[in-house]
């Protein structure tokens, strides 16, 4: 399946970082989130993909254009005028970079992707929301229960950890749990080629969730994965920080990969 990720959105909410840029590419340990949710997808054998531009598309696209040219060493001779690249070590994905425009909704954003997709079912997330989602097990589900989407449900971190009491008397503080909210969509979903058809009734304008997801809700023709494991968006500077200390700590629990070459060499085999 073909991947659609959601990168063309101004990310108000979070104008600190995205005023420069769009959100999906503000950094997480060097990395922009749009490389960590591809990563993700990479790591489990789903390495085709789609991204839907559209604020500040030239960041994207000057990102994966100057790791084309800049990976691996580089030979420089000046008086011969030679200029050779050497072992270039480079993602093993093909990425189609679309300008989807700058006012298009989400739901627009994929119906203008429709003529890379073809007639076959293929993914869909958003751009700044990372996690260790079982996509096989999100595969399965989809197949299993036969409906035109299939999302995945997560339950959001809790925002305030927990006080636990012995009388009036203070035991304990508990760790804010992530399945102390209401289960919510997390994106990392999967449609089949007629959701277009649901798009193509709001055209630019039409939203994931309202144009395609409430309808086929109403349908009966939508189904999900639930997702109990780690899963995070960034809309705050609090939640970006959030990642980096999880990345820094080295117990990022979307990091499915290996940094070691030969590991990931065996993966992709």
């Amino acid at each position: 399946m073909r991947v659609i990720i959601l990168a063309g959105g101004r990310g108000t909410r979070i104008s600190e970082e995205s005023d420069t840029k769009p959100k999906p590419m503000i950094d997480v340990g060097g990395r922009p989130l749009l490389w960590h949710v591809m990563k993700i997808y990479a790591a489990q054998g789903y390495d085709d993909f789609l991204i839907a531009g559209g604020y500040k598309v030239d960041v994207i696209k000057r990102f994966f254009y100057e790791e084309a040219q800049l990976a691996g060493d580089l030979y420089v001779d000046s008086r011969k005028g030679e200029m050779m690249h050497f072992a270039p070590k480079t993602e093993s994905w093909s990425v189609r970079i679309v300008n989807t425009g700058l006012d298009t909704n989400t739901g627009g954003r994929i119906l203008r992707l429709k003529p890379h997709i073809g007639d076959e079912p293929f993914m869909v997330t958003y751009g700044d929301g990372v996690s260790n989602v079982d996509l096989s097990a999100l595969v399965a589900c989809h197949k299993a229960n036969g409906k035109t989407a299939t999302i995945t449900a997560v339950r959001p971190p809790a925002r305030f950890g927990g006080i636990s009491f012995d009388g009036d008397a203070v035991t304990g503080f508990a760790e804010k749990p992530q399945t102390g909210e209401g289960w919510i969509n997390g994106g990392f979903a999967i449609l089949e080629p007629e959701s277009f058809d649901y798009l193509a009734r709001g055209g630019d304008a039409a939203a994931l969730e309202h144009a395609l997801y409430e309808n086929l809700a109403k349908e009966g023709r939508i189904g999900a994965y639930r997702h109990e494991g780690f899963w995070q968006c960034v809309d705050t500077l609090r939640e970006l920080r959030l990642l980096q200390g999880l990345w820094d700590g080295n117990t990022a629990p979307w990091k499915l990969w290996s940094d070691d070459p030969a590991v990931e060499a065996i993966r992709a085999a």
